[in-house]
Parts: structure tokens; C-alpha cells; sequence
């Protein structure tokens, strides 16, 4: 416990460092007054569960470090939250994913939001942390025409953002394609000539984004699987197989509404 707790204060230290994106290892580095290794960096973040703003933070020491968490600590991470939908994503034998582990550590736990002027709307509402998301297997099936359900999509559960003015009720999904570079909807994507977004990029890896609202991809069943207006549904997938979009959610019914007590 007492070497933990030392490792624990060190880590901790390294939140006001700049990143040094060239160093392995330059004079400035922090990691030349002593370096730990990396079997000593897993045990600490094994004992912390994986904490994602720890692992975020070590990224920002120095390049090795950086290294570090891309192929090992965002790896565990994904795999600790997420066992079963990893364990699937990584069953045609790729010790990796499409995108990167990083990438797809952010899209499991960050809601991208929106801004004004950008992928949707007109409407600006913040990304943020979502404590607890609920990715589906099922429910990716109903974000696919039906001679694409052979594909496997893990789509989350929307993120509810309420009384957004005009827009109504908003809510955000976000997902991933097992596979993505070898399946049909990516196949039927091009085939139709869908175009990239001009200016926006995937906010988990930075890809380019393709609109399957324009390719005219949104099958009616996305409605009812999200709750959510048909005509008001819209999702765009990257080249990494990264999905994000929004819905404007039907209004609870009368006997949907939650009780209020005195």
C-alpha cells in the first residue's frame, strides 16, 4: 500500500506537466529523475479500475508515456468497461480496432454534444461525461437497412438532453461497427456516392464522416428503437466505423410520466 500511495502522488504530480510530444527521453522530462515501468503503471491503474482521467493525464508526461497509454492502458480500460462488446469486436482475431483504443475509450464514456453551426442543428449543448452508457448489439441491428443487418453495430442508448427550446426534447447516440472496413454498409456508402462532411470530423478519432441521413440509410425502425420523432433522426458513421447522432425524443405519455408525490 505504502508504494501505491508514492505512485498514486507521482501520477498525480504529472497534472501540471505540458505535453512533450518529441520527448523519448529529453532532458526536461520528468521520467529521467526516475522512471517507472510499465508493469508498475498497470498495477497502479489496474488498482484504480482503469480511472480514465488518470490514464488521460499520464498521456500528457512525454511521448513514452503517451505510447504507453494508446496501446496498453486505454486497451484495459475498454476492455474492463466493456467485456463482452470488446471481447466481440476483437473475435475475427485483431489484437486491435478500427480507429484506436484511445479513440474508442473516449466514445465509450464522452457524449460528443453539439455546437452551433456544426454536425447538428443550430443548437449548442456541451460534450460531456456520461457516468454509465448502455451499448447494444440488438439495438444496432434497428440503425441498418435490412440487407445490412448482417453487420454488427453496438449502439448506445440516447443521452437525454431536455427542453432544448424549439429543438424539444434532444437526445444523443453514439456507437461502433465491428469490422467496419469490410462490411455493407460501408460498401453500400460508396456505392451511392455519398460525399464527406466539408469541415467536420469524428470527435473520437478524427476521421472523415459520411451522412447516412444524405445517403438515405435511416431505416424507420431507428424511430422506435430511440423513442424518438422519424423525420427527426440523424447519424453520421467515420471511417473508423465510429457512429454519432441525435434525435428529437416523442414526449412521455400520461401513463409513462414518472408519479409525483407530496
Amino acid at each position: 500500500m505504502i508504494l501505491i500511495d508514492r505512485v498514486k502522488n507521482l501520477v498525480y504530480s504529472t497534472m501540471i506537466i505540458t505535453k512533450q510530444y518529441r520527448c523519448i527521453h529529453s532532458a526536461s522530462c520528468m521520467c529521467t529523475k526516475g522512471h517507472l515501468g510499465e508493469d508498475v503503471i498497470f498495477l497502479l491503474l489496474q488498482h484504480l479500475n482503469w480511472n480514465p482521467k488518470i490514464i488521460a493525464t499520464l498521456s500528457c508526461v512525454c511521448k513514452w508515456f503517451d505510447d504507453l497509454v494508446k496501446r496498453v492502458l486505454w486497451k484495459e480500460f475498454c476492455r474492463t468497461r466493456a467485456p463482452k462488446m470488446m471481447q466481440d469486436l476483437q473475435s475475427s482475431g485483431s489484437h486491435s480496432v478500427d480507429g484506436n483504443w484511445s479513440a474508442l475509450g473516449k466514445l465509450l464514456i464522452y457524449c460528443s454534444g453539439c455546437k452551433t453551426d456544426g454536425l447538428f442543428n443550430n443548437i449548442h449543448i456541451p460534450g460531456h461525461f456520461a457516468y454509465r452508457t448502455r451499448f447494444s448489439r440488438t439495438s444496432g441491428k434497428s440503425f441498418l437497412l435490412p440487407n445490412c443487418r448482417t453487420d454488427v453495430l453496438y449502439v448506445s442508448d440516447p443521452c437525454e438532453h431536455l427542453d432544448q427550446g424549439e429543438e424539444g426534447d434532444v437526445g444523443f447516440f453514439r456507437g461502433v461497427f465491428k469490422s467496419f472496413a469490410t462490411s455493407k454498409v460501408r460498401k453500400m456508402l460508396i456505392k451511392r456516392g455519398a460525399k464527406f462532411h466539408p469541415t467536420e470530423l469524428c470527435p473520437y478519432c478524427k476521421g472523415k464522416l459520411w451522412s447516412m441521413l444524405q445517403a438515405k440509410m435511416i431505416p424507420q425502425s431507428a424511430s422506435c428503437r430511440l423513442g424518438a420523432y422519424e423525420e427527426c433522426i440523424e447519424y453520421y458513421v467515420c471511417l473508423n466505423g465510429h457512429v454519432l447522432g441525435v434525435c428529437t425524443l416523442l414526449p412521455l405519455s400520461d401513463s409513462e410520466e414518472v408519479p409525483e408525490f407530496d
